[in-house]
């Protein structure tokens, strides 16, 4: 007994200890169920809340070809999944992304099951939008167009959803901020979404959910950060075309800069708060209409909206923006817009007509959608048109790693004189073309004394050489000035050798260039 109680007495910690355990455990097994039974509510909720999104999204599978533009004759076939949204009688939402030089699109409901050939029916790359369908009525059974919403008017989280793997898959999304940056498909400046998530692999076309509607489309994913395209501007675009008001997206051609020194303003002549932006250049529009801009004109307002000195407006729906935006503004290539200018110590009102954009609108085109890669070979040496897609050839970091000089024509646009460049790729190795094997990356300027820029102008001044000799100019400042070559019987040979060693077809692919 004695011993009993002093086994007690020795140890009175562990006796409180057991104690204490005693009254905490049915407490902490009450909050760990209620806390378990909040996030099963929570979670039962959200489930019910998307349920219905299983019958509004659908998988758009994509084959096309894939062109190799560094050896332009090759070509693989790709296949892509992307997600599509439904919007209403026979027609899908998705991103145009992935869609060139189609040659098959299959969707399935689901998640799973039966492929059902589909049809584009309608894209815009620069806009990356694009509609799709299937002629097939069995296909509509059971599923449910969607409503937009603003993405600036969220009560609560975005949720981004899509098919995975069979199930459909919702990841939250926290918003980061509106911006102006440049389309998926192209150098034109829109509004865009930015959310971030946890989720991976998308960005393409996967919708934007928020209070149960379609608030954004998904375009592009860097990280955590997703971009998309709100729906405001999707249904601005859609609702235009079913009014045939849509002509495609115009944009500002003229160049700016912010008039944050006091300096600037005061030479021009404008007192009073600092404001608008200060015109730094106006190229020739690409349509050829009239200027109303000069350099040195302060825009102060486009279409009422006034300009601070970095540029940005107060956008109604979206808050602070760039001032590009006021061109894809519920405006499209064509329309009128009112300005607001000070120039030469006055202030002025003028109209400003959209252009259309277009990928040759620069000097290097932006683009080469739905068409082969053209090029020419002459007796080993590679000619091609000096295009964007030809320099993405260097990879997803090409705007630093293709050489300078071909990405610095990018920054110029096209005249008269030079209304596209003609680059002489490569050259594969043969006997006719010795001492010229390790040059590449030359922009053509003549040949046989005749101004080239497009490849059957090129393909006709080789039928005029000098003396039973090509002479190929480069533009100045490149590596190599002038190429001397043999014409005639030794050029024909030595072009079918170098098709029969590399297994090349045709020595050339073009349509003949519109001038």
């Amino acid at each position: 007994m004695n011993a009993m109680i002093q086994s007690i007495s020795m140890s009175p910690n562990n006796c409180r200890f057991m104690v204490r355990r005693s009254f905490s455990s049915p407490l902490t097994l009450i909050l760990g169920t209620a806390v378990a039974l909040l996030i099963s509510i929570q979670a039962r909720a959200q489930e019910e809340k998307l349920a219905g999104w299983e019958r509004s999204i659908v998988t758009i599978e994509v084959s096309r070809k894939q062109y190799d533009y560094y050896q332009p004759w090759s070509k693989r076939t790709r296949r892509f999944q992307k997600i599509g949204t439904i919007i209403g009688d026979h027609q899908i939402l998705t991103t145009a992304d992935e869609l060139y030089d189609r040659t098959l699109i299959r969707l399935q409901k689901g998640g799973r099951g039966r492929w059902w050939i589909g049809d584009v029916t309608w894209l815009d790359y620069h806009a990356n939008l694009a509609l799709v369908t299937v002629s097939d009525e069995n296909f509509w059974h059971d599923l449910k167009s969607v409503s937009f919403g603003s993405a600036a008017k969220v009560d609560g989280a975005y949720q981004i959803v899509r098919w995975r793997e069979g199930k459909l898959e919702n990841r939250r999304a926290e918003f980061s901020q509106f911006t102006v940056r440049d389309s998926q498909l192209c150098p034109l400046d829109i509004v865009t979404l930015e959310v971030s998530s946890e989720i991976q692999g998308v960005g393409w076309g996967e919708p934007v959910v928020a209070n149960s509607k379609v608030v954004g489309i998904l375009w592009a994913q860097d990280g955590r950060t997703c971009e998309a395209i709100p729906s405001s501007f999707v249904q601005s675009i859609l609702d235009a075309r079913k009014k045939s008001d849509y002509h495609g997206l115009g944009y500002f051609h003229f160049f700016w800069q912010p008039s944050e020194n006091p300096a600037t303003l005061a030479r021009l002549k404008l007192s009073g708060e600092s404001r608008g932006v200060v015109i730094i250049d106006v190229p020739e529009r690409p349509d050829g209409g009239p200027q109303v801009l000069k350099p040195l004109d302060v825009i102060l307002k486009i279409d009422g909206f006034d300009l601070d000195i970095q540029g940005d407006y107060i956008d109604p729906e979206f808050g602070p923006l760039l001032l590009e935006n006021l061109a894809t503004r519920k405006k499209w290539a064509g329309d009128d817009v009112k300005m607001q200018i000070w120039r030469d110590g006055k202030q002025m009102d003028i109209t400003y007509r959209l252009p259309k954009f277009e990928y040759t609108n620069s000097l290097v085109p932006a683009a080469t959608f739905d068409k082969e890669p053209d090029y020419l070979i002459v007796g080993g040496l590679v000619f091609q048109p000096l295009t964007e897609t030809y320099l993405t050839s260097w990879g997803n970091d090409w705007k630093r790693r293709a050489p300078f000089r071909l990405n610095f024509y990018r920054n110029e646009s096209p005249s008269k004189g030079r209304p596209a460049l003609v680059l002489l790729s490569q050259v594969l190795p043969d006997s006719y073309n010795i001492g010229y094997q390790e040059h590449r990356y030359l922009v053509v300027d003549k040949v046989n004394g005749q101004s080239v820029h497009y490849l059957p102008e090129l393909q006709e001044a080789l039928k005029k050489a000098t003396n039973g000799f090509h002479i190929i100019e480069f533009a100045k400042g490149d590596t190599l000035r002038r190429m001397v070559l043999a014409a005639g019987d030794t050029e024909h040979d030595a072009t079918a050798r170098v098709l029969k060693r590399y297994g090349i077809t045709d020595e050339f692919r073009f349509a003949e260039a519109k001038r």
